[in-house]
C-alpha cells in the first residue's frame, strides 16, 4: 500500500468539505473488498485545527464549535491545517447511544466524537487517497488527541455476526466501506452502504393534533418540490420532551396545509382525511424530525411510527424517501 508520501497531494487551507454520504442498502455487501464499522446515531461533524483555534461543522456546514466546547477543545490537540470526519453521538445514562439525549443536551449524557476519516492533512487535501492510507493517517493524528475523540474501530468480520452483535448493543447499523475507494465529497456513494437494524429516517413536521400540549405530529418527506404526507406520530414522548418538542414550534404556525397529498380520500388507520384535517394545526415546514417505525406500507404510509428526536442538523428540502 502507498504511503501519504507516494502521492502528488494538492496543497489545501483548511475549510468546510462537505462530507460523502452513504446509500442505503437492504443487506450488508460481504467479501475481501469491504470494511466495516458500527453506524451510531448522532450528529455528522467535521473538526478542523489551526493556527486561531478550532472550528466543528455540521453537515452542511453550520457551526457547531460551540455547541459542543468539549470536542473542540480535545479537537485543539490535531495538527494545524488539519480536518477529520465523524459522528458526534451521546451516550445516555443507560449506556445507550441516544439522539434524544444529543438533541436536549441531557445533563447525564456523555458527548463524544467517533472520528471515521481524513480529509486535510497539514494542509494537503487526501480525497483522491484510498481509504485504507486515509485511516492509516486518521490513527496516526488522533494518537495524541483525548477523550472524548474516539478513533472508530474498523472490523474485518462476516455481515451476519456483525448484525448478530450490533442487536446485542442496540446501535444504529453497520457501515460498509469499500477498500481502495476515494472520498466523494457532496455525494451519496455506493463506495459507502448503510445498513439500518430497524428502519428509521427523518421526516419533515409540517403540523400537530392539538393535546396536552400536543397529541400527534404530522409528518412527510419531500418528492421533488412537494412535500408528501406520510405518519402522525404519537408514540415516543414523555412528557417532558413533549414539552420541549412544542415549544420549538413557537412562531411557526400557518393557516394552509403544507402537505401535497391531503386530505386523502380512503379512511385507514394510517391516513388523514378532510374531516379528521379539521382538528389538525399546520407548521411551517422548518423542522425535522426521526422517526423510527416497522415498514412503509403499500400505500406510502409509516406502520408503527415512533418519535426518537429533533435533528438541527438536517435541512428539510433535503429529507426524501430513503430505501
Amino acid at each position: 500500500m502507498k504511503t501519504k508520501q507516494q502521492y502528488a497531494l494538492p496543497e489545501e487551507k483548511l475549510r468546510f468539505i462537505e462530507p460523502i454520504y452513504a446509500t442505503l442498502a437492504r443487506e450488508l455487501p460481504d467479501g475481501n473488498a469491504w470494511a466495516y464499522e458500527a453506524k451510531l446515531d448522532g450528529y455528522r461533524c467535521l473538526a478542523g485545527n489551526q493556527k486561531d483555534g478550532v472550528t466543528l461543522w455540521s453537515r452542511r456546514g453550520n457551526l457547531f464549535t460551540r455547541r459542543f466546547p468539549e470536542i473542540a477543545r480535545a479537537s485543539e490537540k490535531l495538527p494545524f491545517e488539519t480536518l477529520v470526519d465523524g459522528e458526534v453521538i451521546a451516550i445516555d445514562g443507560d449506556g445507550r447511544v441516544s439522539v434524544n439525549a444529543l438533541q436536549h443536551a441531557r445533563p447525564n449524557a456523555h458527548l463524544q466524537f467517533y472520528a471515521f476519516d481524513i480529509l486535510i492533512h497539514r494542509g494537503q487535501r487526501l480525497l483522491s487517497v484510498p481509504l485504507e492510507t486515509r485511516r492509516e493517517l486518521l490513527a496516526e493524528v488522533l494518537d495524541k488527541v483525548s477523550y472524548p475523540v474516539i478513533l472508530a474501530r474498523t472490523f474485518n468480520a462476516k455481515p451476519e455476526d456483525l448484525v448478530r452483535a450490533a442487536k446485542e448493543l442496540q446501535i444504529e447499523g453497520i457501515i460498509a466501506k469499500r477498500k481502495g475507494s476515494r472520498y466523494e465529497s457532496g455525494r451519496r456513494s455506493t463506495s459507502w452502504i448503510k445498513y439500518k437494524l430497524n428502519q428509521c429516517q427523518e421526516f419533515v413536521i409540517g403540523g400537530y393534533t392539538p393535546g396536552n400540549p400536543f397529541d400527534a405530529l404530522i409528518v412527510g418527506c419531500y418528492e421533488g418540490t412537494a412535500l408528501k404526507f406520510v405518519a402522525k406520530v404519537r408514540a415516543g414522548f414523555v412528557p417532558h420532551v413533549r414539552r420541549e418538542v412544542y415549544n420549538r414550534f413557537n412562531g411557526l404556525g400557518i393557516t394552509k396545509c403544507p402537505f401535497s397529498n391531503l386530505p386523502e380520500k380512503r379512511r385507514t388507520m394510517w391516513a388523514l382525511t378532510a374531516g379528521e384535517m379539521e382538528n389538525c394545526q399546520w407548521l411551517t415546514p422548518n423542522l425535522v424530525a426521526q422517526i423510527e417505525f416497522t415498514e412503509w406500507t403499500p400505500d406510502g404510509h409509516l406502520r408503527h411510527s415512533s418519535f426518537a428526536g429533533l435533528r438541527d442538523d438536517k435541512e428539510p428540502r433535503d429529507v426524501v424517501r430513503e430505501g
